[in-house]
C-alpha cells in the first residue's frame, strides 16, 4: 500500500466491532446452553480463527450476512477435536480457549503461525498448573504449541505480576470448572470484557477494587450452566483509534466514529487525546449489554507532549503505536513508561515503532518500557516495514497522512487480522 499527504478528513466512519468482545461472544456462546446470536461481530482473522476452532471442537456456529448463530452445547457440551486447533495469529484465542480446555475431559493441542508460536504462553501455563491443569509446551520453550490433557481443576487465588486480560480471563474460564472459587488479582484492573459478559451469560463472577491503591481482584464460583445471549457487539475503540488520531493530526480534518465502546479499561486512548490537547467530544453516550458505547467527535487538534505511565497503560496498549504517532506530530517530547507488555505483541513493538518513527523522519529513543519520542519535526515518507503486525501498519499508514512525500507500508494485508476494511473506510472521508 502507498499513501501520500492529505487533507480536510471530513464525514462519518462506523468501524468493525470489537476484537475483544466478538472473541468472548464465540467462547461464551460456546459453552452455554442455547443460541448465541451475535450483530456487528469482527469477521477479521483472529476472530474466523476462533470460529473454527470452536467448529473443530463440535459447535454449530451459523454465519450469516447480518449476525452470527452460535448454538451452544453447554458448559460441558463440547467434544474431543480430531486434529490440532489451529488459532492463527491470536494470542486471545490462544490464551482464553487454553482456560475452557483445561477444565475438559479430553486432550487437545493448540498451534498457530510463528509468530504465534513465539509468544510467552508460561503466564498461563504456570497458574493452570497451580489449578491442577495438565499443560505443556510441547517445544519446552513455554510458548505454543501447548498440548493440554484431562485434569481436575480445583479454585485457587492467584496473583498476577501483570495486568493482563488474557491472563485473568484464562483463569476466570477455567474457574467455571473448578471445585471451588477462583480470584485473580491484578496489580491494575485490565479490560473486564470478560466479566461483563460471564455476568450476562449467568456466571457468578464479580470484581472487588483495593481501597488503597489499584489493584483489583475478580472472583468467579464454579457454574452449573451458562445461557445463550443476544449480543451487539459495539465499535472497537482500538480500530477507532486510527480515525480519531487522524482526525486530530490531519489539517482541516472532522470526523464522527460511530457507536464505539468506551468502557474505561479500554477507553485510556480518549483521556491521553484530551491531555495532549485534542478536541474531543462523546456524543450520544449510552450503555448496552454493560458495555458503555457513544459517538465520538474529534476536530485538528494543536497536540502537545505529555507522559504516559502507570495504571492507565492497561487501557489503552494496543493504542500505542497510534499515540507514538500522534506524539511525532506534537509540540515538545512524550515519554511512555511501563509499557514492557509492548515486547509480546505481534511484533516486539518498542523497537518497530521507533525504527519506523527514525525512518520517517522522527527522534526517537527506546527503552526497556517505553520510549521517548521528540514532537514537531517534520515527517517525511518512507518505507514502512510493519512485520506483519496489523498495529503497525494502521499507525503507520496514519502518519504518512501527514509526512511529506509517498510511504509505503509493506505487508500492508496484516491488517485482515482486526480491520480488513481498513482502507475503504478511509475513502468515506476523503
Amino acid at each position: 500500500m502507498e499513501l501520500t499527504t492529505i487533507t480536510g478528513l471530513k464525514g462519518e466512519v462506523t468501524v468493525p466491532g470489537d476484537k475483544s468482545i466478538s472473541h468472548r461472544c464465540i467462547m461464551f456462546g460456546a459453552i452455554a446452553k442455547g443460541m448465541t446470536e451475535i450483530h456487528h461481530f469482527l469477521r477479521g482473522a483472529d476472530c474466523l480463527a476462533t470460529i473454527d476452532c470452536f467448529r473443530r471442537l463440535g459447535i454449530q456456529i451459523e454465519e450469516k450476512q447480518d449476525s452470527i448463530l452460535v448454538y451452544g452445547n453447554g458448559l460441558h457440551g463440547l467434544s474431543a477435536p480430531t486434529d490440532i486447533l489451529h488459532v492463527g495469529n491470536s494470542g486471545t484465542t490462544t490464551r482464553l480457549i487454553a482456560g475452557i480446555l483445561a477444565g475438559q475431559k479430553f486432550d487437545s493441542k493448540l498451534s498457530g503461525d510463528d509468530s504465534l508460536n513465539s509468544r510467552p504462553m508460561k503466564r498461563i501455563i504456570e497458574p493452570l498448573t497451580q489449578m491442577g491443569a495438565h499443560i505443556s509446551s510441547i517445544l519446552r520453550n513455554d510458548c505454543a504449541p501447548l498440548y493440554i490433557t484431562k485434569g481436575n481443576l480445583h479454585g485457587i487465588d492467584y496473583h498476577s505480576p501483570v495486568a493482563s486480560a488474557q491472563v485473568k480471563s484464562c483463569l476466570l474460564l477455567a474457574g467455571l470448572y473448578a471445585d471451588g472459587e477462583t480470584s485473580v488479582t491484578e496489580p491494575s484492573l485490565s479490560r473486564n470484557h470478560t466479566e461483563l459478559m460471564l455476568k450476562e451469560f449467568g456466571a457468578n463472577i464479580h470484581t472487588v477494587h483495593r481501597l488503597t491503591g489499584p489493584e483489583a481482584t475478580a472472583t468467579i464460583s464454579p457454574c452449573s450452566e451458562l445461557y445463550g445471549q443476544k449480543i451487539t457487539v459495539p465499535g472497537d475503540i482500538s480500530s477507532a483509534a486510527y480515525f480519531i488520531a487522524a482526525g486530530l493530526i490531519v489539517p482541516d480534518s472532522e470526523i464522527l466514529v460511530k457507536n464505539i465502546g468506551i468502557n474505561s479499561t479500554r477507553a485510556g486512548l480518549l483521556k491521553v487525546c484530551e491531555d495532549m490537547g485534542g478536541d474531543i467530544t462523546l456524543m450520544n453516550e449510552r450503555t448496552e449489554g454493560g458495555e458503555k458505547i457513544a459517538d465520538i467527535l474529534v476536530r485538528t487538534s494543536q497536540l502537545h507532549g505529555i507522559t504516559i505511565e502507570g495504571d492507565i497503560i492497561p487501557t489503552l496498549i494496543d493504542e500505542i503505536p497510534i499515540i507514538a504517532v500522534m506524539a511525532a506530530c506534537a509540540d515538545g517530547t512524550t515519554i511512555i513508561r511501563n509499557a514492557e507488555e509492548l515486547k509480546f505483541k505481534e511484533s516486539d513493538r518498542i523497537e518497530t515503532i521507533t525504527d519506523n518513527l527514525r525512518a520517517m523522519g522522527c527522534t526517537v529513543f527506546p527503552t526497556e518500557d517505553g520510549m521517548f519520542i521528540k514532537g514537531g519535526e517534520p515527517l517525511h515518507g518512507a518505507t514502512i516495514h510493519t512485520l506483519l503486525d496489523h498495529r503497525i501498519a494502521m499507525a503507520f499508514s496514519i502518519a504518512a497522512l501527514v509526512a511529506d512525500g509517498n510511504t509505503k507500508i509493506l505487508d500492508s494485508h496484516c491488517i485482515d487480522v482486526s480491520y480488513p476494511t481498513f482502507y475503504d473506510s478511509f475513502e468515506q472521508l476523503l
